[in-house]
């Protein structure tokens, strides 16, 4: 329009200045500036439409692209959420959103909150909540019986609710139509038992999560009540599994003084409390009953029974059990003690004296670890001890022993690990040290009467046997065993044999002391030990000489691996019936192995370190007895000849900032 009126006034102009020239030039300029001016305008103007027009494309163009955007989401929410799927003729399709129900709950919250179509309003001690039946039935097994059968409260628009918690309900009454709850410290003790009488069983499941992880030795034992209470079984056996496993510390709480008789019965006559010693479960019974002594006295008796006295040191029964008043006020006491001193004084009928009080407790969810002990490589004594995890297939350095040690004997008696005897590189030992695993540490124990290296030991009704071995001068023949509870060196009849380089193991309640050397040729000779008669055996011959051979016992039968036959070192390995005194080979293993150690665990015999008559070996194999075959396992940290090996069963493994290895199997 513009240029329009543009163009006319310069039309004006020219016939102005032809036909009025008499106007002069005061005029034709006055039109000239005039229409310079609308020139101006009409150039701003065309710029200002311009701008307007980019702008009007650039607004068309992001809203194409946020359609497109919107259409692309909206397609792959369709993909992820639901299903697209078109019948055979192509003309139709299904579709199902994952955010209609999202979207739906959150609208119905909506009109929950601002109380638009609630049916229901829920009362509680002075608090009301407005609700849907249709949402709280839905949602909630309890609400879904009251709201559809023929319940009065199914016709009613008010409800009151009892023995629930207003503000916990609250929280329920959200979560049906979010399914978002908080749980923690200051609302899980009114949510779980709301959650349970609503039947809410997921938050009543994040409920027993959340105290789960909040178990400690001061609170489990009001946990585990209260996992009781509400019928959370999982919490419960958790919960008292936790109890088991931390009793010392337990036993020291409030909670535990206030237990009543029977769950304190019940925690000390389990076979799978985790105790250090007897000793622990003897201080805890004292300390609840002087907790409230002149009502708890006459329960001492009871609890005593439960106390596995035979298994305490006979220094700690003379000088605390015996001198204790409430346990001399009463004559089945007295019996009891009767009973643990008899069973000290006569360690060679252990096994007839066997009853509920004289089994070592074993603490559940404990693991096998074995630990390879002292041996030498080269030119080299070892003192330095390594573990193996089978839950982690790791190997890991433990505490050094306080003497090198080759050629020694290692064994295991209750959670302690013991090393006897060996070879220092200057003389033959007569020494023992024990190794505690709580404390990552060895201790000193009473030497035995005789040095011996090459020796043989195992552990039977809990006493530690020392067989053959070499002195420093001769091959013995002689045996020796030692009791932990009184902490002596008894000596028992002498082998028919002297053997060194002979192992030993433990089957059927008697004692197998397997080839050796007698200094003039290696042995295929066995014999038998008994210890009520206190007398060697013969048995029949192993089907090949050995000498430093492996020696263990899987599934009531005596496993023979490897060893020295005088020409060579062997990877035969044979095995020995009871039953029919005879013996058979089995599959050999995959590596000669002499000076070897052989031990039990998880249904596997394993074959550690030993020499392959060149050189010393830190390898590992194991045998399955089922398929009959020797597989590689992971390898030590150093090599190992003379080793002494054994296994302990240990909740916690392994002890703080020990060093780990892991090496492939194919290592080997």
């Amino acid at each position: 329009m513009l240029h329009v009126i543009t163009a006319c006034l310069f039309i004006y102009l020219l016939v102005s200045c032809r036909v009025l020239p008499a106007r002069g030039e005061k005029h034709c300029y006055n039109l000239i500036t005039l229409l310079l001016l609308l020139v101006k305008v009409e150039r701003a103007f065309r710029r200002k439409k311009q701008a307007l027009s980019f702008r009007h494309r650039r607004r068309r163009q992001l809203l194409r692209l946020r359609l497109r955007q919107q259409q692309a989401s909206e397609r792959s929410a369709m993909m992820e959420g639901g299903m697209q799927l078109l019948n055979r003729d192509g003309h139709s399709i299904s579709h199902n959103s994952k955010r209609h129900y999202h979207d739906s709950f959150v609208s119905m919250n909506r009109m929950r909150q601002r109380g638009l179509l609630c049916d229901i309003v829920l009362h509680v001690a002075n608090k009301e909540i407005k609700a849907h039946k249709v949402v709280l039935a839905s949602c909630s097994p309890y609400f879904h019986a009251m709201f559809t059968n023929e319940m009065s409260e199914s016709r009613q628009t008010h409800v009151t609710l009892h023995d629930i918690d207003p503000q916990a309900l609250e929280q329920l009454v959200q979560y049906a139509y979010t399914a978002e709850i908080v749980v923690g410290e200051g609302n899980v003790q009114t949510l779980l038992p709301a959650a349970s009488l609503l039947q809410l069983n997921g938050v009543r499941d994040a409920c027993c999560k959340f105290l789960l992880s909040q178990l400690d030795p001061s609170n489990c034992l009001g946990i585990r009540g209260f996992a009781d209470t509400h019928s959370c079984s999982d919490l419960l056996k958790s919960a008292h599994k936790y109890v088991l496993q931390h009793f010392v510390e337990v036993s020291k709480t409030e909670e535990f003084m206030l237990l009543p008789l029977k769950q304190v019965l019940d925690l000390i006559s389990s076979d799978n409390l985790n105790v250090p010693s007897e000793e622990e479960v003897y201080r805890a019974v004292l300390s609840w009953v002087k907790h409230d002594i002149d009502g708890r006295r006459q329960h001492v008796p009871r609890l005593m029974k439960c106390v596995r006295l035979p298994l305490l040191t006979r220094d700690f029964l003379m000088s605390n059990v015996d001198t204790e008043l409430l346990v001399r006020h009463h004559s089945e006491c007295k019996d009891l003690l009767i009973e643990a001193l008899k069973y000290h004084l006569m360690p060679e009928q252990r096994g007839v004296l066997s009853n509920c009080r004289t089994r070592p407790r074993r603490c559940e969810g404990a693991s096998p670890v074995l630990f390879a002990v002292g041996g030498g490589s080269l030119f080299a004594i070892h003192g330095d001890c390594e573990a193996y995890d089978t839950r982690t297939d790791r190997w890991h350095m433990v505490a050094s022993m306080s003497t090198r040690r080759a050629r020694v004997g290692v064994a295991a008696i209750g959670n302690k690990l013991y090393a006897v005897g060996g070879y220092d590189g200057t003389s033959d030992l007569a020494t023992v040290e024990s190794y505690d695993p709580v404390t990552n540490g060895w201790q000193p124990e009473v030497s035995m009467g005789t040095r011996r290296s090459c020796l043989g030991v195992a552990v039977l009704h809990g006493l530690l046997y020392a067989a053959g071995g070499y002195d420093g001068a001769s091959c013995l023949n002689s045996a020796e065993r030692y009791d932990p509870l009184t902490g002596t060196w008894t000596s028992i009849a002498a082998m028919s044999t002297r053997r060194r380089y002979v192992r030993v193991a433990t089957l059927d309640g008697s004692l197998y002391a397997v080839g050796g050397y007698d200094s003039s040729s290696h042995l295929a000779t066995v014999e038998k030990y008994d210890p009520q008669s206190n007398a060697w055996t013969a048995i029949a011959n192993m089907l090949s000489r050995r000498s430093s051979a492996g020696v263990a016992v899987l599934e009531g039968m005596l496993y023979v691996a490897g060893g020295n036959d005088g020409t060579s070192c062997l990877n035969s390995v044979e095995r020995y019936n009871p039953k029919t005194n005879t013996w058979e080979g089995v599959a050999p293993m995959n590596i000669r192995r002499s000076t070897h150690d052989l031990v039990a665990m998880d249904g596997w015999l394993y074959a550690v370190g030993g020499n392959d008559g060149s050189s010393s070996l830190n390898s590992i194999e194991k045998y399955n007895p089922r398929s009959n075959k020797w597989v590689a396992a992971s390898c030590m940290f150093t090599r190992r000849s003379s080793v002494g090996v054994a296994v302990l069963e240990l909740l916690n493994f392994p002890p703080p900032s020990s060093p780990t290895l892991s090496v492939s199997s194919t290592s080997l």
